[in-house]
């Protein structure tokens, strides 16, 4: 079984939003193999809970608008550090970037096949680990002035 075509459109939709409000390392997997409950997992990251919230919250209004769908859950918004949408064909977790090394859903889902992307959502790949060195020689600095 693969991804129904309506699961790849919720996904392409998502994952066009999540990249529009700067999201980090979108990634999606056809999981429909190997769970009966959900056909797709879009996974993304941001540095800090308000831009989890942000990028949570285009998701949802974009999906919503463009596709007349809303989730059925929504967990995880009072933290914003792990937002799951689950639409039932999909599910999106947004997760704060420490989460995200930290879970690292991607190990639990790599034998699944990845999703296609659109241009934007792929050109997120690897901003984590920029935005990552980009603080730590921002930090690194701080810290020489203050010596």
């Amino acid at each position: 079984m693969t991804a129904t075509d309506r699961s790849i459109e919720l996904i392409t939709t998502a994952s066009q939003a999540a990249a529009d409000k700067l999201a980090h390392d979108i990634i999606a997997y056809d999981v429909s193999d190997v769970l009966s409950i959900t056909d797709a997992f879009l996974l993304a990251s941001a540095p800090n809970d308000r831009q989890v919230k942000s990028i949570v919250d285009e998701i949802e209004e974009r999906l919503n608008k463009e596709l007349g769908v809303k989730p059925v859950r929504r967990e995880g918004d009072r933290e914003a550090r792990w937002v799951l949408l689950d639409y039932v064909d999909i599910v999106v977790h947004v997760q704060h970037s420490e989460e995200r090394v930290f879970y690292a859903l991607e190990r639990l889902w790599k034998d699944c096949p990845e999703l296609e992307l659109p241009a934007d959502a792929k050109a997120t790949r690897g901003k984590a680990e920029e935005h990552a060195q980009l603080q730590a020689e921002e930090d690194s600095a701080d810290f020489g002035e203050l010596r």
